[in-house]
């Protein structure tokens, strides 16, 4: 009877474990000031000035990334003006943009996997912007451990970022 009663609790143990798995596909994520922060709704395409633009928003925030071109390779940061990274707060009286350009914040955007069959986009990134507002508080925000993973690239030509 001992027996038993060992054995049930075993049962019961294999019986309640339950596998929740949750897909992030497609994603873009990062760790802003070291907090998580992760996209609700994201887009990728090429502008009709010929720039290709990788975005991801959370509410009122927004994160974007100016290419010359989607190619698979590392973009660095505060070089030129062509290749940029953004961070946006439009929420009403807490308005701030952050942003990166030539001799303007740092960082590297790795793009890992450019699919012209899916349509989709994928990589890695990690950047500190400079606030546009010289006479801000906050003169620079940091982003790390960034992933846009399998980011849907729209084609159509007249593609515009909000």
């Amino acid at each position: 009877m001992k027996k038993y009663f060992y054995f049930l609790p075993l049962i019961f143990l294999l019986t309640s474990c339950t596998e929740d798995i949750r897909f992030n596909n497609p994603a873009f994520q990062t760790l802003k000031d070291n907090v998580f922060w992760r996209a609700q709704s994201y887009k990728s395409g090429t502008e009709t000035t010929g720039i290709f633009v990788v975005e991801g928003s959370l509410g009122y925030e927004k994160i974007s990334f100016q290419l010359p071109a989607p190619s698979q390779k590392t973009y660095i940061l505060g070089v030129d003006d062509v290749t940029k990274a953004t961070f946006k707060n439009t929420y009403p009286g807490q308005e701030e943009e952050f942003t990166t350009g030539e001799d303007k914040g740092s960082g590297q955007i790795i793009v890992t996997e450019y699919n012209t069959i899916d349509k989709t986009i994928s990589g890695t990134f990690k950047f500190t912007a400079i606030n546009v507002n010289n006479g801000a508080e906050k003169k620079e925000i940091h982003f790390t451990e960034g992933v846009f993973y399998k980011i849907p690239v729209e084609l159509d030509p007249k593609f515009t970022i909000d």
